[in-house]
């Protein structure tokens, strides 16, 4: 009989990649669980461990052994299996053979298409023990590293060197030897305040003794909590607020053992220049968390987190507060040079800079956004020529100093550099804003201006891509075609722009004169984020029937595509909705039967059935305001109105013959099916939400 134990399993490393190091034990966690639901294993719960020398997975509750099954393979039909005088044939000798038994020790399998033979056996389960090994093993090797590496005379591949390993089932080691190592029960604590070694006596006892005694908290979660409580607080001795980037904290998690949050302070002095640039030198040099006050003016502050629990801490802040010094001073230095060009100068020079070989230069890239820009700008009523100046300028930051050390900056510099020039203030504001939406949850450009310069920027890359064949396939997309492209889509409908797409591309490819792309780009391009279009919609929980009915009528304008979407997801809600859909699928079946087309003039006296009539009535009622809902672009008014046609639309096909032998009736009742199905054609394709 089984009993249920705790199994833990533990990988010591050199460091790991901080940022990479809860993804990796996530991987881990999800290895070792499916490795046991494939061994048909019954658990409890199971929870990954993290730290920077360590990967480790707890499983509770684990059973010691299979349980026993019953096994059984099928062999020959029974009637090729035995000849006509009742010997068995080869086929059946062969499968009794590989079986292990004789012929006649086989059984017969009865089914609806016929008997088989079949073999059973009772199949012992297998010791955990036995199993545990090559569930770790197939776990780290399908973990997501990009690049492995050996270490010392090893043959053996891993992300980082390893060093020992732990495996234990209940209280007993689980013998193995993975990666060159033998399991065994001893771990390490931290580096420095504990690096000999810590004996662990079972699974429960693992994360609570690591913490008490060896100056690890190895629960990757309980770490990043109470780094962000240390920050908090710490941040509150100087009467001011952590800023806390949660990527940066998961970071920051991923490269200490034993948290101890320390504060700093830094030359008041270096708050002269903008603030983006001090928080950039602060995170991505050194990890370092800021400090706001009230209002969110950046305080002369900084938080850092040793991995020590220093008997001098102000040691380790006075070295923090050297080290910071010079980055400030370098981001002063560089604000101060870029200053001495301005913009437009800087733009100018961009013809250095490569966008893409067969594309030609960021320049020549410039001046087909600010053409399109201006274009789109006219669309929106937005001021062309400021939509103009700021494509003209959006770039050139670029060519700094202070963009050229940390890239994040690039459109936010340019925005603070164009203010120094003197530029418009709507012009420095699109500069910084149209590189939005920047990320997944990002806002798009908030100003009319900042829009124009963003959608343009973004379809000049997707039609020049494009237009040299470089389409994204699977996971590659180096150019970010994807987000570009859902970029101009969430812009486009998020501020409600009524602007014609497919006519936007077109004029895009015709901007591209001094350079070769393929023709029919737009139409691809088009396509492309239509695709990308039903994914945002996906992740709305939009259906793909709705989304299918709209596409069929090929709106030119997302914002239009949108409005109707919405209003056909709340049609489809309606209890009227599927027989109205299924009555519209049945008229377009009836209509693609017919040789020619039917005309437009319906004829009273013709209709002598009073289900026709009833229905002709009703559509005649509601046509002028549906006519105006259309207008209106007031689409889900003008289906509730198709909606209340559901009972004359049904007695209709209950009570009326549609082909009637007069070919005069039959002509009439074509056309009124013809304009029904017209005005629900007119939103959209209702036939496809039909199940």
């Amino acid at each position: 009989m089984s009993e249920y134990l705790d199994f833990l399993v533990e990988l010591g490393t050199e460091e790991l990649p901080p940022k990479a190091l809860k993804k990796l034990a996530q991987a881990f966690e999800s290895g070792i669980v499916a490795g046991l639901q494939k061994a048909n294993l019954k658990f409890g719960a199971s929870r990954f461990y993290a730290s920077p020398r360590r990967l480790a997975v707890m499983v509770s509750d684990l059973q010691s052994k299979q349980a026993d099954q019953e096994v059984e393979r099928k062999g020959p039909a029974v009637q090729a299996a035995f000849k006509d005088d009742g010997c068995p044939t080869p086929a059946a000798e062969g499968f009794a053979r590989s079986c292990g038994v004789a012929v006649e020790d086989l059984e017969k399998l009865e089914t609806d298409k016929g008997a088989w033979l079949v073999y059973r056996m009772r199949q012992a389960g297998q010791n955990t023990t036995s199993l545990l090994p090559e569930i770790v093993s197939q776990s780290l090797d399908k973990l997501p590293i990009p690049k492995r590496m050996r270490w010392g005379a090893s043959n053996h591949l891993f992300v980082r060197p390893v060093h020992w390993l732990i495996m234990l089932l209940g209280d007993d080691v689980v013998p193995a030897e993975i990666l060159g190592l033998q399991s065994d029960r001893q771990s390490y604590g931290h580096r420095y305040h504990h690096p000999s070694a810590i004996t662990i006596a079972n699974a429960k006892a693992y994360a609570p003794l690591l913490e008490s005694e060896a100056y690890v908290i190895v629960d990757f979660e309980q770490r990043r909590a109470a780094i962000r409580a240390q920050v908090e607080e710490a941040a509150l001795s100087v009467k001011g607020k952590a800023v806390i980037d949660e990527s940066l904290l998961d970071e920051v998690t991923g490269l200490v053992e034993w948290p101890r949050a320390i504060i700093g302070n830094f030359d008041e002095a270096f708050l002269t220049i903008p603030s983006e640039a001090l928080v950039s030198a602060m995170k991505g040099h050194q990890k370092y968390f800021h400090v706001i006050d009230a209002s969110g003016k950046l305080l002369p502050h900084f938080i850092t987190i040793a991995n020590i629990d220093s008997r001098v801490p102000e040691s380790v802040r006075a070295g923090n507060e050297r080290v910071i010094r010079p980055r400030l001073s370098d981001a002063q230095f560089f604000w101060q040079q870029d200053q001495k060009i301005s913009l437009h100068a800087r733009s100018q020079q961009l013809a250095s800079i490569v966008f893409q070989n067969k594309l030609g230069s960021v320049l020549d890239k410039v001046r087909r956004v600010e053409k399109l820009a201006a274009f789109i700008g006219e669309k929106i009523s937005a001021n062309v020529s400021h939509c103009s100046r700021a494509a003209e300028l959006a770039k050139a930051d670029l060519l700094t100093e202070m963009v050229g050390e940390f890239p994040e900056l690039q459109g936010i510099m340019g925005e603070y550099y164009a203010q120094l020039d003197g530029e418009d203030a709507s012009v420095c504001a699109a500069i910084r804003e149209h590189y939005q939406p920047r990320f997944a949850g990002d806002e798009p450009a908030p100003s009319d201006i900042g829009q124009a310069v963003a959608i343009a920027e973004k379809i000049d890359t997707l039609i020049g891509i494009f237009g040299i064949g470089q389409i994204p396939t699977g996971d590659k997309d180096p150019f970010a075609l994807r987000r570009a492209a859902l970029g101009v889509l969430r812009t486009i409908i998020e501020k409600q722009l009524n602007v014609d797409l497919r006519e936007l591309l077109h004029y895009s490819q015709s901007l591209f004169t001094q350079v070769k792309i393929e023709k029919q780009t737009d139409a691809k391009v088009f396509d492309f984020m239509m695709e990308r279009l039903r994914a945002y919609y996906q992740d709305q929980s939009i259906s793909p029937q709705v989304f299918d009915a709209v596409l069929a009528v090929k709106p030119k304008s997302p914002l239009d595509f949108h409005q109707r979407l919405q209003a056909v997801n709340e049609f489809a809600k309606l209890e009227e909705a599927e027989s109205l859909a299924a009555a519209n699928k049945r008229i377009s079946n009836i209509l693609k039967k017919l040789d020619s087309p039917v005309g437009e003039t319906l004829i009273a006296n013709l209709m002598s059935e009073s289900a026709e009539q009833a229905l002709f009535r009703a559509m005649n009622d509601k046509q002028a305001e549906f006519d105006t809902c259309m207008a209106q672009s007031d689409y889900q008014a003008a289906l509730s109105l198709l909606a209340s046609l559901r009972q004359p639309v049904d007695q209709f096909f209950d009570q009326v013959l549609v082909m009637d032998d007069d070919p005069k009736v039959r002509h009439n009742r074509l056309t009124l099916l013809a304009k029904l199905s017209f005005n629900f054609n007119q939103v959209a394709d209702i036939a496809a939400l039909s199940t």
